[in-house]
């Protein structure tokens, strides 16, 4: 926690749920022993983690998990939810020389959690604190839920390989990890693909 709160200059509710929420799905994969007392480290990009969100809670899950997006081992997928899947790239699967789907756990918290929160704290002098103190203590299995998922992408297409670019046929920018669209038979980048974020100033 400690980590955590130095990257945030301060220690908040979603944070504490991030690194509980990384810690769980370490163990249930088997990467962390159930006292969590040996700190995990990612070595050779074993762990690839998914976020379904941004800011506090996915810096928690990040320092649980030694996942990072500079690192490629950390993805976030902003559809607004306190969610995370670990996937254990080690377990990919392979049937005829061809990469298959990987399987993760989906860790989200418990629909309850905030009504635990505030009855396992009622002295607290406001339901954040509540959530702040009662997310340390509360065991795994009442806070956490954890889902096993199959993914809908490989492994490769997902993270692509390195060294692979191309030239965007409309806008000239190179791109990277295959994150290019073919569009009548020309490689595009996403935004000259309609695909934009954003529109350029005329």
């Amino acid at each position: 926690m400690a980590e955590s709160a130095t990257m945030h200059k301060h220690l908040c509710p979603r944070q504490v749920l991030g690194l509980r929420m990384g810690l769980y799905g370490l163990r249930l994969l088997g990467l962390l022993n159930d006292d969590y007392q040996a700190r995990f480290y990612n070595e050779r990009k074993r762990l690839l983690t998914i976020v379904e969100t941004d800011g506090c809670g996915a810096d928690g899950i990040a320092v649980a998990t030694d996942c990072y997006v500079g690192r490629r081992t950390l993805r976030v997928l902003d559809f607004g939810k306190m969610a995370a899947t670990l996937i254990d790239t080690q377990e990919k699967r392979r049937v005829n020389g061809r990469s298959h789907p990987l399987h993760g756990l989906r860790i989200i918290p418990s629909p309850a959690a905030r009504d635990l929160a505030v009855a396992c704290v009622p002295e607290a002098q406001s339901r954040w604190h509540a959530y702040l103190a009662a997310y340390q203590i509360l065991p795994d299995e009442e806070l956490l839920v954890a889902q096993p998922v199959k993914l809908t992408q490989t492994l490769a297409e997902i993270l692509s390989r390195p060294g692979v670019r191309a030239d965007c046929a409309v806008c000239g920018e190179e791109i990277i990890n295959e994150r290019e669209v073919v569009v009548d038979g020309r490689f595009l980048c996403r935004p000259c693909a309609g695909e934009s974020y954003y529109s350029t100033k005329d």
